[in-house]
């Protein structure tokens, strides 16, 4: 073990034994990634799945190995506590290559997965919807398209999961790249289905119409408990990665009896498969169709700056760059984590910030959700436009309903009549002419 960061983690009860290995490539220009940092978040992947971390390594090489990705010593070096701590298998938190993991494979003599594989492995537990999961299959098998040595097992098994990891008792059907295509062709169908019927649910609820509101972040950052804040629903929300998977709505009033739809979308994380941001394109159309954007951040994480910079590299890769810039709030969350002095300089900070807005709040003790609120209503006043009325005076009903719904810019009242301009949004428009 390497004297920088190895370690034997402590036991508990779980799915099965894991040595975890972050291999940290040297760039000239990479941002600096803190050991603890990054093994924190590779052992949050491992648990997640309910793996038993036996032991872990970090350590930092200039080079890939085309053969084993890791250099020769490090690959030697690691045979040792592999063999004596009796893990049957390897995480490495890198993408690796087929040849790579093979290698690995017969090195240690036991199985190695990657990152992506990982979290392929996790969202395959995690999915709860029929979409959810088509997607995630989507995603698995084209991975497993390039490691026709694997075996398909998740279409067999019980527990969730996508069958990466192995467990007793599982069916083995061979892979081939007919079989693969035919599977994937059929998923591919029946997504279009379901994003035809996401389609005219999205239509339906624009002819309400609802703003939408949609919260993204890293993954743990604390949006399903801010989501839970502010719909009183009964989300899942642990500390645990990708807790949330498949998106969540729900409506939500808000103080100036506006309503909205906010949504609740899957985690990001950092090195995210390509892949599987192109399977959840439909999931986050939420996101792409969303009248405003709350990225929620947890400043409370050493890591809360590149974690930040990981989001925003997921909102250009889907092409919301300009969308979020336009219609965005950045949500410090977790503050109740901070001391006294990152607090306030936070909180000095956020009232500061402009483009975009920032809300320093704590979703768990509700600090700074008012102020919150009231950021979301103000940028959605910003669509608000101005209608003219002009009512019997006697229409006492009708024009305390414009009052609570809407800004009175102007009142001028004859004998008779009360002659408004109010601004309203567009949905309290069309309610108002059903009033």
């Amino acid at each position: 073990m390497s004297k920088e960061s190895g370690r034997v983690a402590p036991e508990r009860k779980s799915s099965g034994a894991v040595f975890i290995i972050c291999p940290y490539i040297i760039k000239g220009t990479h941002r600096i990634i803190e050991p603890e940092a990054r093994l924190e978040e590779a052992r949050g992947l491992a648990e997640a799945i309910q793996l038993d971390v036996k032991g872990e390594e970090f350590f930092k090489q200039h080079t890939i190995r085309p053969s084993t990705y890791i250099s020769k010593g490090h690959v030697e070096e690691l045979k040792g506590p592999i063999k004596a701590l009796d893990v049957k298998l390897v995480f490495i938190d890198a993408a690796i290559s087929p040849v790579q993991q093979r290698n690995l494979e017969k090195i240690w003599n036991c199985k190695v997965i990657d990152r992506t594989g990982l979290i392929l492995e996790i969202f395959g537990a995690r999915a709860r919807t029929a979409e959810g999961r088509l997607q995630v299959e989507l995603a698995a098998l084209t991975y497993q398209r390039s490691r026709l040595v694997r075996s398909w097992t998740h279409l067999e098994r019980q527990r969730g999961g996508l069958g990466f990891i192995g467990g007793p008792g599982e069916t083995q059907l061979e892979l081939d790249r007919r079989l693969i295509d035919e599977r994937i062709m059929r998923i591919k169908k029946d997504l279009h289905k379901v994003q035809q019927t996401r389609t005219l649910h999205r239509k339906a609820r624009k002819r309400v119409p609802y703003p939408v509101v949609a919260l993204v972040g890293y993954t743990n950052a604390g949006k399903s408990t801010l989501f839970n804040r502010l719909t009183q629903a009964g989300v899942m929300a642990e500390n645990i990665l990708f807790a949330t998977l498949d998106p969540t709505m729900r409506r939500v009033t808000l103080p100036s009896r506006r309503e909205i739809i906010l949504s609740d979308t899957v985690g990001f994380i950092s090195e995210l498969p390509t892949l599987l941001v192109a399977a959840f394109r439909a999931t986050l159309e939420e996101v792409m169709e969303a009248d405003l954007i709350l990225h929620v951040r947890d400043v409370s994480h050493p890591e809360s700056k590149s974690q930040q910079e990981d989001v925003l590299n997921v909102i250009a890769e889907l092409g919301l760059e300009k969308a979020y810039e336009e219609h965005g709030i950045e949500v410090l969350n977790k503050a109740d984590l901070l001391t006294r002095q990152n607090y306030k300089f936070l909180n000095t900070q956020a009232k500061r910030a402009a483009n975009p807005p920032q809300c320093l709040v704590s979703a768990l003790n509700g600090s700074g959700i008012e102020e919150l609120l009231a950021h979301i209503d103000t940028f959605l006043a910003r669509k608000d436009k101005p209608y003219s009325f002009s009512l019997p005076v006697a229409e006492g009903k009708k024009i305390a309903w414009l009052y609570a719904h809407g800004e009175v810019v102007e009142r001028k009242d004859d004998d008779t009549h009360a002659h408004l301009t109010v601004k309203l949004s567009s949905e309290n428009k069309e309610k108002f002419d059903r009033v």
